[in-house]
């Protein structure tokens, strides 16, 4: 029997009643007597109750602490499993990237390791051994951090310092390939050897500087013809519908005359120019899904073979966008509005300054800097 004031239990090796019972905060007990003289459990019990009364008439004493919840093991997996039921990122494109780091590297190296053991030496030495770019190393450890902090919300480790962020990748902010950027002289050459729709996908991307992304999501309804604006209300990544990439991507944004007649032209030109058709249907779809990124970067490859130009990807359209806004002397106030960014600082990652107007500002210090008068 178990109550409040204590338990009888039977040792069933010496046939002993024993009164198990907690003296202040410590687990004791006290022979009753052996079983021929009590045969049964309630008499036994009956018997203890001096043993009773003194464990009642004692203060309340607090039980034993539990261990904290921090403190059960959970394995790298089956916090994975938790993750991406409850904080992986909604956007399509943003969780398949991140898949890609968990399924090929982390799942294969720590999957059946607790998460208390990825410790920041073992996850250095182990990224120093991968033959990727310290671009890549650094997103992986990212994940770490985000599986980490997720563990934190959870309750499964305690609050403290992430351990991921002792983890030095050096380089990671470096590019290992300078973006392209093409001066306006190539940009031309390039467009002519462009067929259609390709050569207004470039003049779209080019002129006003959109993601692949966003340039393929635009449907005919999204073009304000007469203010000159285009609603960017959706991207497109693998054939799949998604988000913008951001909240300041989600903007109307203005595009020029020009923009606005190579528009024209190819709506002329395509079988697809209902309002809900895509601007850049594919044939090979029959209209059901705009050009893939691939197949339009697989012409702007051929095109620049053609023109002569370096090999560019369809990515370099919003560098080099960024590099004529400066060519032209917008502010870098203006150029990040332009660009939809949060902030200047990401701004200045984009694009480069034209080595004709770099050396033309630099003539102009010297001529300052030396003039006697």
């Amino acid at each position: 029997m178990k109550h409040g004031q204590g338990s009888v239990v039977l040792d069933k090796r010496s046939n002993v009643w024993n009164f198990f019972f907690w003296d202040h905060g410590r687990r004791r007990s006290k022979k009753i007597g052996d079983k021929e003289q009590y045969p049964t459990k309630t008499l036994a019990w009956k018997a203890a109750k001096p043993l009773r009364d003194a464990v009642e008439a004692q203060e309340p004493i607090a039980p034993p602490p539990q261990k904290p919840a921090h403190q059960e093991a959970l394995s790298v997996e089956a916090l994975i499993t938790l993750y991406r039921a409850e904080r992986m990122p909604k956007r399509i494109a943003t969780r398949r990237s991140a898949e890609v780091w968990v399924s090929n590297y982390v799942l294969p190296k720590w999957g059946k390791c607790l998460l208390t053991e990825v410790q920041p030496r073992p996850v250095q030495l182990w990224l120093e051994s991968l033959p990727l770019s310290p671009k890549s190393k650094s997103h992986i450890r990212s994940v770490l951090r985000v599986l980490w902090d997720f563990a934190m919300f959870c309750g499964h480790v305690p609050i403290s310092r992430n351990p991921m962020e002792l983890v030095r990748i050096p380089g990671s902010s470096k590019r290992m390939r300078q973006p392209r950027n093409l001066t306006p002289a190539e940009y031309q050459q390039w467009l002519e050897k462009l067929p259609e729709p390709f050569r207004t996908i470039a003049i779209v991307c080019g002129c006003r500087g959109l993601r692949i992304s966003e340039c393929l999501a635009l449907k005919w309804s999204d073009i304000d013809w007469l203010n000159r604006r285009l609603n960017i209300e959706r991207g497109i990544v693998a054939g799949i519908v998604d988000d913008t990439k951001t909240e300041c991507s989600r903007k109307p944004v203005d595009i020029s005359p020009e923009t606005i007649a190579a528009l024209k032209t190819w709506k002329q030109i395509t079988q697809f120019s209902a309002p809900d058709d895509w601007v850049f249907a594919s044939p090979r779809t029959l209209g059901r899904l705009p050009w893939s990124a691939d197949s339009v970067r697989r012409f702007f490859h051929k095109a620049a073979k053609v023109a002569g130009v370096a090999d560019l990807g369809t990515h370099a359209m919003r560098h080099s966008f960024r590099s004529w806004l400066d060519m032209g002397g917008s502010s870098m106030t203006v150029q990040m509005k332009a660009m939809r960014h949060s902030s200047e600082a990401v701004t200045g990652k984009y694009g480069d300054a034209d080595r004709e107007v770099l050396r033309q500002a630099v003539d102009r210090v010297s001529v300052l800097a030396l003039s006697k008068g």
